[in-house]
């Protein structure tokens, strides 16, 4: 038997998603957690800055008319969706990591002067190079139905960040679903232990990205 993956990214990201695990030859249950909204934001001088860093593809696509003023900026994205979205927009990318915020930053030189537009709920950044730091969206928990919830048994759920790890454990908790009867593919180890223990089985993504996530996913997905 193998397992359907179960979804948890709002749109659009989630759509993208599901039809990597489609052409990974699984079948894809979008089941949303979050809902991303804009957040009214003033955007800075843009010459107190040398570039902007994007650690989401959603600060591209909720930013808005704000963008206008500080587009001059390059960007730093931290992944190839982010940024394709950026590019979308009218950016300029200038560094696409694969590995991660931390490995992103670590091949900057001391004195870069980042503008960080990023979602209201976030993991700190702490770096030097990131002077001011604007939330541009919101990623806002949504609930299932009794019906949404009841798809969970006997599935993988892939996990995108530890507050979505959390949300999922809350989930299945507040419609009496064992934990035990869902296995988790985690984006990180912070991600995966972000809400205890008590799944089925866990499996890492061996790299921050989508590809390697569905990858994990997968292994999973394979009974026993």
């Amino acid at each position: 038997m193998t397992r359907p993956i179960v979804i948890l990214r709002p749109a659009p990201g989630g759509s993208a998603t599901a039809e990597r695990v489609r052409a990974a030859g699984l079948d894809p249950i979008l089941l949303p957690l979050f809902a991303v909204a804009p957040l009214d934001w003033t955007p800075p001088d843009p010459a107190a800055f040398d570039a902007l860093l994007l650690t989401s593809a959603n600060a591209a696509r909720q930013a808005g008319a704000g963008l206008a003023r500080i587009a001059g900026l390059p960007v730093l994205a931290v992944g190839p969706e982010t940024a394709d979205a950026a590019a979308q927009v009218g950016l300029r990318v200038i560094e696409c990591g694969s590995q991660g915020v931390a490995a992103l930053l670590a091949r900057l030189p001391g004195n870069q002067r980042l503008l960080w537009l990023a979602g209201r709920d976030r993991t700190a950044v702490d770096h030097p190079a990131v002077r001011m730091t604007i939330a541009v969206y919101a990623n806002n928990a949504i609930g299932w139905t009794p019906e949404q919830a009841a798809q969970l048994p006997g599935t993988v759920a892939m996990v995108h960040s530890a507050r979505a790890t959390r949300q999922l454990a809350a989930q299945l908790d507040a419609h009496r679903i064992p934990r035990a009867s869902v296995r988790i593919a985690a984006i990180s180890a912070r991600a995966a232990d972000a809400d205890g223990h008590g799944w089925d089985r866990v499996a890492l993504a061996g790299e921050p990205s989508d590809a390697a996530l569905i990858a994990a996913a997968q292994r999973l997905a394979i009974d026993p």
